[in-house]
């Protein structure tokens, strides 16, 4: 029996038995120095990492999809995907090309396993239609990481890398509630995204729920569908709505391009904006502090390169060195902080281009 057959099925009897959890990716190696002032055998020996998983390990082939590139967000996705592969002397990278064909993307996943990559990085276009191709990769002995999009199966994926839709919201809600909560009578605004999509309904309860903390709630609300003209003509019918407006929340910064449009087209500057996804142009407006933006809240387009790296780990049998627990978490969740001027420099370097 090959070391890689017997890699795979301890990987596939991990991923039947362990329950799903949700943790925040912390990093993946040990982050305790060695103690430099102690030369005896037992200290050094205790200083130890648990594991260096950044040394050279077994060379691994990584499959990786993903749908076009068809705003800034997802841009980056591919982007940080390729950057994390780059990093590693040990991967190999086949990319296949972006769509959103959902059968062109199933015909992928399928060459993936005629080819025996040793791990699929997969974002699907939709998750419901991908889940039983992701299955046929999983029963092949291909460990599958799921980014973003959930598949409808939990057998369809090893691990599953997401951002925090709920959270989103939560974040923005509570930061307009820091700002307006003294004011009772304070008019709220919301731009979302497509209404049809779960995580824009889940950004939008986070949001009322947030508010409703405060004692505010959303007093005019808009959908749009995540692209700069439909951001701007969403919100050229929010202003006609509204004639006044203390804060609003637009839940996508690439829409947010148009969403600005509009706003300066109709000389409106007497609310605050709080963006969503954190874009660079966003956040070089906040840290310049001349438009409406006032905040943004990340959902982080760092997601497949970190599904990469958790790919890495697991092809190679594994751990993630800064958890006890061996292997690694079914599921990972990414926190969705509030960026401000006051730390718009540390976000800076991960945003995308809208």
């Amino acid at each position: 029996m090959s070391a890689r057959t017997t890699t795979r099925r301890r990987i596939g009897a991990f991923a039947a038995a362990t329950a799903a959890t949700a943790l925040l990716l912390s990093g993946c190696t040990s982050n305790e120095p060695a103690d430099e002032g102690d030369d005896s055998e037992a200290s050094s020996e205790e200083a130890a990492p648990v594991s260096a998983n950044d040394d050279l390990g077994d060379d691994v082939v990584i499959g990786f999809s993903a749908p076009a590139a068809d705003h800034g967000w997802m841009g980056a996705i591919t982007k940080n995907a390729i950057a994390m592969a780059d990093s590693f002397d040990d991967v190999e990278l086949r990319q296949a090309e972006a769509t959103n064909d959902v059968n062109l993307q199933i015909s992928q996943i399928e060459q993936f396993i005629n080819e025996g990559v040793d791990a699929i990085v997969l974002l699907p276009f939709d998750g419901a239609a991908l889940t039983e191709v992701a299955i046929k990769a999983m029963d092949a002995g291909i460990p599958v990481i799921n980014v973003d999009r959930e598949f409808s199966s939990p057998f369809a994926a090893r691990t599953t890398v997401l951002g925090d839709n709920y959270g989103m919201g939560v974040s923005a809600g509570t930061y307009i509630c820091e700002q307006l909560g003294d004011n009772p009578d304070a008019v709220v605004a919301e731009i979302a995204g497509i209404d049809s999509l779960p995580l824009t309904q889940d950004r939008s309860q986070g949001f009322e729920d947030a508010l409703a903390e405060c004692g505010l709630d959303v007093d005019n609300r808009v959908a749009a569908d995540f692209t700069v003209q439909g951001g701007e003509s969403a919100t050229s019918n929010l202003l006609q709505a509204a004639p006044e407006i203390d804060a609003i929340w637009n839940h996508d910064d690439d829409q947010g391009v148009g969403v600005m449009a509009a706003i300066e087209n109709a000389g409106r500057d007497e609310f605050f904006m709080v963006g969503g996804a954190g874009s660079k142009n966003v956040m070089e407006d906040i840290q310049a502090g001349d438009t409406v933006l006032q905040a943004t809240v990340v959902y982080p387009s760092t997601q497949a390169g970190d599904g990469i790296e958790l790919a890495r780990l697991i092809a190679q049998n594994k751990t993630m060195s800064d958890l006890e627990t061996v292997g690694v978490p079914r599921q990972v969740q990414l926190f969705a902080p509030v960026v401000t001027a006051d730390n718009v420099d540390e976000y800076l370097p991960t945003a995308f281009e809208s």
